[in-house]
């Protein structure tokens, strides 16, 4: 019995010493515990690197635009009658009085052989009175009529002049109507969907007219601005100078076209704080569209000699944003930085850094104040991913190594 409570209280001794033991072993500075500032193998964290550098930065202003033609028209029948030919394509491109319809003529040239006929009657009858004008006047020189006779005679003259006239005037009416019969096109421009087919009537008075026509060569773009920046735009336009103003696709990518700032509007809209602004574009290659929307940047000025920083590289928590910087002996301090204007993917750090300063701008979400990194080349991660020979796995359709 003696023999059994010794056993059991030697175990429990042991236990207590393991215990012991466990809890209170010195812990290795290169296992994952040893201060977090290594991977979780015991390894510097990887990560991609920039260095900062000393370069020029256009200010620029983004916003949302939408184009709009610089003249939209809609093309309507100036005379009642039946269509014969409609002599455009849809979305065909025309140039300023191009045919695009005919109506039928024949009304108008009857209406016009009238009015000739007319004409001529009245002519003939003016100088037949003209005549008779001059007889009386020399019978009146040998006192053989009474003037009574020449004045009356000397006002059916004037009276056939003035039916003459009007005479004219109604041919000119009728030659006019003849000639809109021949649709043509008001101005430059694309033409939209036909609204009418050919063999039906038209008149003047009808609502959807025959094509709608934009004109698209200039073009172009109303955005708005928050009012707040609006000063420095302002500023550029007193003096003169031309704000040049880039077009991109709703990604933001690709630059559809470049233009230049045309005008601001007259107020600011106080229910969004923000005014109105017009650009223009040549469009010589119709790469915008009317009513189409488009990522505008207004190009305010440019900073010379800036530092530069990829975006990427920026870091915001409670303290602001801020950059890891890499030392030379591979290990990242914090460094709290004040951002300047930013163009695409690149931007202006007003302080914290100088030019030649390495900066994290890959894997910086593990690190902490004092980490130790390894820095590795873009494309690197790719590469150790393939074979000891460099042969990644072959994919579908691939040639073989040789």
């Amino acid at each position: 019995m003696k023999k059994k409570i010794l056993w059991i209280a030697i175990g429990v001794m042991a236990v207590a010493a393991g215990a012991y033991w466990f809890y209170n072993k010195p812990v290795d500075a290169q296992s994952p515990q040893g201060g977090g500032k290594r991977g979780a193998d015991g390894k510097p964290m990887v990560v991609q690197t920039a260095i900062a550098k000393s370069g020029d930065i256009d200010v620029v202003i983004n916003a949302l635009g939408t184009v709009t033609a610089r003249n939209t028209v809609t093309v309507k029948a100036r005379v009642d009658g039946q269509i014969n030919r409609i002599a455009f394509r849809e979305g065909q491109l025309v140039g300023e009085g191009e045919l695009l319809a005919e109506i039928d003529p024949r009304p108008f040239q009857v209406q016009l052989d009238q009015a000739n006929g007319q004409l001529t009657r009245d002519q003939a009858l003016l100088a037949n009175a003209r005549l008779d004008l001059d007889r009386y006047k020399g019978l009146l020189a040998k006192d053989s009529i009474a003037r009574q006779q020449v004045e009356a005679q000397e006002s059916l003259v004037r009276q056939y002049e003035g039916v003459v006239q009007t005479d004219r005037a109604q041919v000119a009416n009728a030659e006019l109507q003849l000639g809109f019969t021949r649709v043509s096109a008001p101005l430059a421009g694309r033409l939209g969907l036909r609204q009418i087919d050919a063999g039906n009537m038209v008149h003047a008075g009808d609502a959807t007219g025959i094509v709608i026509i934009t004109q698209t060569q200039p073009i172009g773009v109303t955005f708005a601005i928050p009012s707040d920046k609006l000063a420095p735009v302002l500023a550029r336009l007193h003096k003169g100078e031309t704000l040049a103003v880039d077009a991109f696709d709703r990604d933001g990518k690709t630059r559809l076209a470049s233009g230049k700032l045309l005008t601001v509007d007259n107020q600011i809209d106080v229910t969004t704080g923000t005014v109105k602004l017009k650009a223009e574009f040549a469009n010589a290659d119709n790469a915008l569209f009317p009513n189409q929307f488009v990522n505008t940047r207004l190009r305010v000025e440019t900073q010379r000699g800036a530092t530069l920083l990829p975006l990427a590289a920026i870091q915001r928590g409670t303290l602001g944003t801020f950059v890891y910087v890499v030392g030379p002996e591979l290990t990242v301090a914090l460094r709290p930085v004040a951002l300047g204007p930013a163009t695409g993917e690149i931007v202006a750090i007003e302080n914290g850094i100088a030019p030649g300063d390495q900066v994290v701008i890959d894997g910086a979400d593990k690190l902490r104040e004092g980490a130790k990194v390894e820095v590795a080349t873009p494309g690197a991660a790719a590469a150790a991913r393939k074979g000891p020979r460099g042969e990644g796995k072959r994919k579908h359709g691939d040639a073989p190594p040789a």
